[in-house]
Parts: structure tokens; C-alpha cells; sequence
């Protein structure tokens, strides 16, 4: 149904998650989660919202985190 969602976070990914790459593992999560690849027209507002909202928290995540040997990353 759809591919692993990869890590976002450096060391593992060369640089910064760019949105294009949250997006897309917001949207990949949102179809694990829900069983559809594609919502019916009835359930597009909630199924883009819930996209929307990933993408959000995953941006919080990735600016808030502080990886080790990385340097501090985020308030603190």
C-alpha cells in the first residue's frame, strides 16, 4: 500500500528535512493509518487536515529534537 517512511533526522538524512519530504511522510502515515490510498470525495477535508496536522507535529519534532554529538537543536 505504500512505501517505509524514512527517517527524517540528521545524521540519517544529509541535511534538513525540506516540507516536501515531511509531506510526504505526513501523507504516507495518514494512508497507513486510515487504509486509504485515496479518500472518497466525503472524507477529503478530514484526510487532508489529518495530513496537515502530521506534517505540523512532525516540523515540531524535528526542529525540537536534540541529537546527540549533533550539537543542541531547539530550545533548552
Amino acid at each position: 500500500m505504500c512505501r517505509s517512511i524514512k527517517t527524517l533526522r540528521p545524521p540519517v538524512l544529509a541535511g534538513e528535512a525540506t516540507d516536501e519530504d515531511i509531506r510526504a511522510a505526513a501523507l504516507q502515515y495518514v494512508r497507513k493509518v486510515s487504509g486509504f490510498r485515496a479518500p472518497a470525495a466525503h472524507n477529503r477535508v478530514v484526510f487532508d487536515r489529518a495530513v496537515d496536522e502530521v506534517a505540523r507535529a512532525t516540523r515540531e519534532l524535528l526542529a525540537d529534537l536534540e541529537v546527540r554529538g549533533a550539537g543542541a537543536r531547539g530550545a533548552g
